[in-house]
C-alpha cells in the first residue's frame, strides 16, 4: 500500500545518462546496503552489461571484504557501461527489489521488466534463457556421458591394476623361491669347494708317495751298483789269489804242493761262501722291504684313483645342477622383466589417460575464455555503433578503455564527468592518507559513496607519481596494467594548443602518448618474471639506447642517452628487453626479443620510428655477470648457437672462414666489430663439443644471396654443358633446404601482426625461402647406434652379411593382429611393413637389439629415420655411391636377390637427392674406395666405428 501512495517520478526512459547516474549515486548508500550482487548478477549478465570475468572478480576478490564493498564495486563497473548499465541496474531492482526501486525512482514497478531498458525484450530474454538452459543441459549430458566413459575406463584400469598386483604377488613368490634356490646353490658351491680342497690334499699325498717311490728306486739302483762293484772286486781278489797260489806252487817242493793247494782252496772257498751268504741275506732283506713298500704304494694309488673317479662324478652332477639352476633363474628374471615392462606400460597408459583428461578440460576452459572474449568484443562493437546521448557534443568521440586517447581530450577541462576506465581490484588499505576529503571515494575506498571529481584528479596524480616504481614495488602477476607518465615532444604539445583553439587534432592523436591506463599484455598471457611495459616516443630508438647480450644471455639495455624519451620514462641499464610493439604502415607489429640474437634485436629496434611499447624485465645480476664475462674473456656478445652450413664458401680476406657444405659452426657473435653483415663462428670438433678454427662468415641474409647466386651459376653451367660430356664427380657445393614458416628470418625472429586478430584474418601467410644455415642441436646417443645402409637395394644385399659379423644383428619382425597394428601405427611404433602378411618391423624390435649392446642393422628405407628420431634413436646413415663400373662388381650378388644393375643405379639416383632432406648428417662412401664385397664390408666397419664416436646434430622440423 505504501508503494501506491508514492508520487510518480520522472520516467527513466526519458532521462539521459548523467541524470540516471546522478539518480543512482544519490541513493548509492541505500543500494549498497540493501542489494546483494549474487541476486541481481544473473539479470545483469543477461542484459550484457557484465561478463563472467566481472562476476568472478566481484564475488571472489579478496580485497572486497563485505557485501557493501562488492555492491559498490559492481556499481563502478556498471558506470563504465554508461546509460545501458544504469537502465539494466534499475530493471534488476524493479524485478528483485521493487520497494527499493520505488524509493530510488519514485515510480511503481512495471509488470514488464525490460520495458524501459531497450536492451532485450521480454520475449527475447525468455527465448535466450531457454536456449541457454538447453545448451547447459546438453553440456551437462555430455559431461555425464564423459564421466560415465571415464568411470568405465577407471574401472578397466582398476581391473588391470588388480591383475598387475596379482602378477606382482606371483613375482614376489618367484623371487622368494629364487632366493631359496640361490641359498641352496651357495651351500652346494661351498660343499664343492670342500671336496676340491680334499681332492687337492689327495693329490699332494699322491705326489709325495710318487716322490718317495722315486727315491727308493734310486736307492735300489745305488745298491745294485754297489753289489756289482763288490762282485768285480771279488773277482779281482780271486784272480790275485790264483796268481799267488801259482807262484807259491812254483816255489814250494813238489811233494807239498798238492796238499797246500788243496788247503788253500778249501780256505778260500769257505771264506767266499760265508761272505756270499751274508751279502745275499742282506740283499734279500732289502728286496723284501722294497717289495712291501711298493705294494703299499700301489694300494694307496688305487685308492686315490677310486676317490678321483668319485669326485669327478660328483663334480659333473653339481655342474649339471648348477646349470639347471642358472637356466631357471634366467627364465625367472626374464619373466620378472616382462612383468615390470607390463607394469610400466600400465602406469604409462594411466598417465596418458589422466593427461588426456587434463588436456580436454584445459581446452574446454580455453574455448570458454575465447567465447567470453568474443562476446565482449561483439558487445563493445555494438556499443560503439549505438547512437550517443543527446547531451553529448556532436564532435566528441567515444573512447574505449583499451584504445589510446587523443591529445585533445587530455587538455580539455572537465565540463562533465569523465567515463571511468576498467582496472584491477586494488587493496582498499593502500589508499593514501592524504585523501582527507570525505566525499573522495573510489574503488580503493571503504566508503560506499560515489567518487567526486576532485578524488578522481587526486588519484590520477598519485598514480602518475608512482608509475616509475611500478615494477620494483608490485609483484609481477598482481595485475595486467601499468600506469605511465604523459611523455610527449614539443610538436605534440603544440598540436594540443592548436586543438584547444579549435583546430583539428587528428594528426596529434596518432603520435600522442598512450592512455592513462593501458594493458601491458593480452588478457590470457602471463609472462614469467616481473615485466614492465613502457610506452614512449621511440623515434630513432637506437640513438636513445644501446643494447648488449644475445640469444644465450638475453638482450639488455646497456646505455641510455640522457635527455631522450627513453631516459625520461625511467629506462635504465640492466633491464632485459622482452618484446617491442610499434606501428608500421598502419599495422600494429609485435616482436619477441627474449630469445633473439643481438643482430635480430638491433634490427627489430631499428625498425621503430615512432611511438612504441617496450616490455622490460629487471635482471641486474645477470646483466652485471654478462659485463664481467665480456671484460674477462674474449667473448664480445651473448650469442651462442650451432648451425649446419648448406653451402660451400671459400676463405677470404680479414679472417673469413672457409666452410664446406654440411659443416657445423658454433656462432658466438652476430654483430662483430669491424665486420659488416658477418658472424663470428668456429668449426666444431666432430667428437667433442669443442671450438676449433674460428673466423667470420656471412650472416644469414648475405649468405642467402650467395646461395641464390651459387644456384644460378650451377644452373647456367648445367645448361652450357655439352650433351654427352662426362663431368667428374665433385664435392657437394650446396644443399637445398626450404621452409614454410612465417616471418622475415625463419631461424629466430617472431613478428606478429596484432591487427590480424581484429580484422578476422587469422590464417598466416607462408613463404617458402631458401636457408643457407639451419639450426641444429647436439645429441649424444648410446654406445651402439642402428645402421641404415643405402641405396635400399644394395642395403638388402649387405644387411645379412653385416649382421653375420660379431657385434651386429638384424631386428626380428613382429606378427601383429589388425587391432594391434592399428594401435601401434597410431603411436608411430611401426617402422616399416614386411613382405609377409601382418608382419612389420617395430620400434620395440630395434630397442631390444640395442639393449644387448650391439648394432642393429636396419633392413628399412629412408622413411624410418624421422620415426626413430621421435623416439630419440639416431641411426648411422651410410650411402654407398654407385657408378656403372662399381655396380658391375655386385652383379652376381644382385642376381641372387632378383635385382639387376640398372635397378640399383636407378635406386641410387632416386634416393641420393632425398638425403639432403634428412634432419641429420650422413656418411657417403665413394664408389672407387672398394673393389669387392669383402673390402666394402671392411670399409663399412671402419666407417661405423668412426661415426659411432661423433656427435649427432639434428635439425628441427622446418614445416
Amino acid at each position: 500500500m505504501a508503494a501506491e501512495c508514492v508520487s510518480e517520478g520522472r520516467d527513466p526512459k526519458e532521462m539521459g545518462e548523467e541524470d540516471l547516474w546522478d539518480l543512482i549515486n544519490d541513493n548509492r548508500h541505500r543500494i549498497s546496503l540493501d542489494v546483494r550482487p549474487c541476486i541481481v548478477m544473473p539479470y545483469l549478465r543477461q542484459a550484457r552489461v557484465l561478463s563472467e570475468v566481472d562476476e568472478d572478480e566481484i564475488l571472489s576478490c579478496h580485497n572486497l571484504t563485505n557485501r557493501s564493498m562488492r555492491t559498490s564495486y559492481m556499481l563502478d563497473l556498471l558506470r563504465t557501461q554508461g546509460r545501458n548499465g544504469a537502465v539494466a541496474l534499475l530493471d534488476s531492482l524493479m524485478i528483485h527489489y521493487p520497494t527499493l526501486y520505488t524509493q530510488v525512482t519514485g515510480r511503481k514497478p512495471s509488470t514488464e521488466p525490460s520495458r524501459f531498458s531497450g536492451l532485450i525484450k521480454y520475449s527475447e530474454l525468455t527465448e535466450y534463457l531457454v536456449r541457454a538452459v538447453t545448451g547447459m543441459q546438453k553440456e551437462l549430458q555430455e559431461a555425464r556421458s564423459e564421466a560415465n566413459r571415464m568411470s568405465e575406463r577407471c574401472a578397466c584400469l582398476e581391473t588391470e591394476i588388480g591383475q598387475i598386483m596379482e602378477q606382482e604377488e606371483k613375482s614376489r613368490c618367484l623371487q622368494t623361491e629364487n632366493e631359496r634356490m640361490r641359498r641352496q646353490m651357495c651351500a652346494l658351491q661351498r660343499e664343492i669347494t670342500k671336496l676340491k680342497d680334499e681332492k687337492c690334499d689327495f693329490y699332494v699325498r699322491y705326489t709325495a708317495a710318487i716322490e718317495e717311490k722315486s727315491v727308493v728306486n734310486m736307492r735300489l739302483h745305488e745298491l745294485t751298483l754297489q753289489v756289482y762293484q763288490l762282485q768285480t772286486e771279488l773277482q779281482k781278489v780271486q784272480t790275485e789269489n790264483e796268481f799267488q797260489k801259482r807262484c807259491s806252487l812254483r816255489c814250494a817242493p813238489p811233494a807239498e804242493t798238492p796238499q797246500l793247494q788243496e788247503e788253500a782252496r778249501q780256505d778260500i772257498l769257505a771264506k767266499d761262501l760265508a761272505e756270499a751268504i751274508d751279502s745275499q741275506v742282506e740283499l734279500a732283506k732289502q728286496l723284501r722291504t722294497y717289495r712291501e713298500e711298493n705294494e703299499l704304494l700301489l694300494r694307496d694309488k688305487q685308492g686315490l684313483v677310486d676317490q678321483k673317479e668319485c669326485l669327478s662324478l660328483q663334480v659333473q652332477q653339481l655342474t649339471l645342477d648348477c646349470n639347471m639352476h642358472q637356466q631357471k633363474s634366467t627364465v625367472i628374471q626374464s619373466q620378472m622383466r616382462e612383468l615390470q615392462a607390463e607394469r610400466d606400460q600400465a602406469y604409462l597408459s594411466r598417465d596418458e589417460a589422466q593427461a588426456m583428461i587434463a588436456r580436454l578440460l584445459a581446452e574446454k576452459d580455453t574455448l570458454r575464455c575465447q567465447l567470453v572474449e568474443l562476446q565482449e568484443r561483439m558487445f563493445s562493437l555494438k556499443a560503439t555503433r549505438s547512437p550517443t546521448s543527446g547531451r553529448q557534443s556532436s564532435d566528441e568521440t567515444e573512447v574505449c578503455w583499451e584504445s589510446p586517447r587523443s591529445s585533445c581530450e587530455e587538455e580539455v577541462p572537465f565540463p562533465t564527468r569523465r567515463r571511468l576506465r576498467r582496472m584491477d581490484a586494488i587493496n582498499p588499505m593502500s589508499v593514501s592518507s592524504e585523501c582527507e576529503d570525505p566525499g573522495a571515494t573510489s574503488v580503493r575506498s571503504r566508503i560506499v559513496e560515489p567518487p567526486s571529481p576532485d578524488s578522481l584528479r587526486r588519484r590520477q596524480g598519485a598514480l602518475y607519481k608512482d608509475s616509475s616504481l611500478e615494477t620494483a614495488e608490485t609483484d609481477s602477476l598482481l595485475d595486467d596494467f601499468v600506469f605511465l607518465p604523459d611523455v610527449q615532444n614539443e610538436d605534440t604539445r603544440a598540436s594540443r594548443l592548436s586543438s584547444t583553439n579549435g583546430t583539428s587534432c587528428d594528426g596529434a592523436s596518432r603520435t600522442s602518448a598512450p592512455p592513462f591506463l593501458m594493458r601491458s599484455r593480452p588478457k590470457a598471457i602471463r609472462i614469467s618474471g616481473r615485466v614492465l611495459t613502457i610506452s614512449f616516443q621511440g623515434q630513432m630508438l637506437l640513438s636513445q639506447l644501446q643494447v648488449v647480450g644475445g640469444n644465450k644471455t638475453g638482450v639488455f639495455v646497456h646505455q641510455v642517452t640522457k635527455g631522450s624519451s627513453a631516459h625520461t620514462v625511467g629506462i635504465s641499464p640492466g633491464a632485459q628487453i622482452v618484446e617491442v610493439k610499434y606501428e608500421q604502415k598502419h599495422k600494429a607489429l609485435r616482436m619477441v626479443l627474449e630469445d633473439s640474437t643481438l643482430e635480430e634485436a638491433m634490427w627489430a629496434l631499428g625498425q621503430v620510428q615512432g611511438f612504441c611499447h617496450l616490455s622490460l624485465r629487471p635482471r641486474q645480476d645477470d646483466y652485471e655477470a654478462l659485463l664481467q664475462t665480456l671484460q674477462n674473456t674474449d667473448t664480445s656478445s651473448g650469442d651462442s648457437f650451432y648451425v649446419r652450413v648448406n653451402m660451400s664458401l671459400p676463405a677470404g680476406p680479414n679472417g673469413t672462414l672457409a666452410v664446406s657444405c654440411n659443416d657445423i659452426l658454433h656462432v658466438t657473435n652476430t654483430q662483430p666489430a669491424g665486420a659488416k653483415d658477418s658472424w663470428h663462428g668456429s668449426h666444431v670438433h666432430p667428437c667433442q663439443l669443442l671450438d676449433l678454427q674460428s673466423g667470420t662468415v656471412p650472416n644469414y641474409y648475405r649468405a642467402q644471396r650467395l646461395l641464390i647466386r651459387a644456384i644460378e651459376e650451377m644452373n647456367f653451367q648445367t645448361k652450357s654443358q655439352k650433351p654427352g660430356r662426362v663431368v667428374a664427380q665433385k664435392e657437394k657445393a650446396v644443399r637445398i633446404v626450404s621452409t614454410g614458416r612465417q616471418g622475415r628470418n625463419p631461424l629466430w625472429v617472431s613478428v606478429e601482426n596484432d591487427s590480424s586478430s581484429e580484422s578476422g584474418d587469422n590464417a598466416p601467410r607462408c613463404c617458402v625461402t631458401l636457408m643457407p644455415y639451419t639450426l641444429v642441436t647436439p645429441h649424444y646417443p648410446p654406445v651402439c647406434r642402428p645402421i641404415l645402409l643405402l641405396p635400399t637395394i644394395l642395403g638388402r644385399v649387405l644387411d645379412k652379411k653385416l649382421a653375420g659379423w660379431q657385434g651386429f644383428q638384424l631386428p626380428e619382425p613382429e606378427v601383429l593382429s589388425p587391432s594391434e597394428h592399428a594401435a601401434r601405427l597410431q603411436k608411430s611404433e611401426i617402422l616399416e611393413e614386411c613382405e609377409q602378411e601382418n608382419c612389420c618391423y617395430t620400434l620395440q624390435g630395434v630397442e631390444k637389439v640395442m639393449k644387448k649392446g650391439i648394432h642393429c642393422v636396419l633392413p628399412l628405407g629412408l622413411d624410418c629415420v624421422r620415426r626413430l628420431h621421435r623416439a630419440d634413436i639416431f641411426p648411422i646413415i651410410i650411402f654407398i655411391g654407385q657408378t656403372a663400373r662399381s655396380a658391375q662388381k655386385l652383379r652376381s650378388k644382385l642376381q641372387r636377390q632378383g635385382r639387376s644393375v640398372e635397378q640399383l643405379l636407378v635406386c641410387s639416383r632416386s634416393e641420393e637427392p632425398l638425403l639432403d632432406k634428412l634432419p641429420c648428417l650422413y656418411h657417403s662412401v665413394a664408389p672407387d674406395s672398394w673393389c669387392d664385397q669383402t673390402s666394402l664390408l671392411t670399409n663399412l666397419r671402419t666407417v661405423i666405428w668412426e661415426e659411432q664416436k661423433k656427435i649427432v646434430w639434428v635439425e628441427p622440423d622446418l614445416w
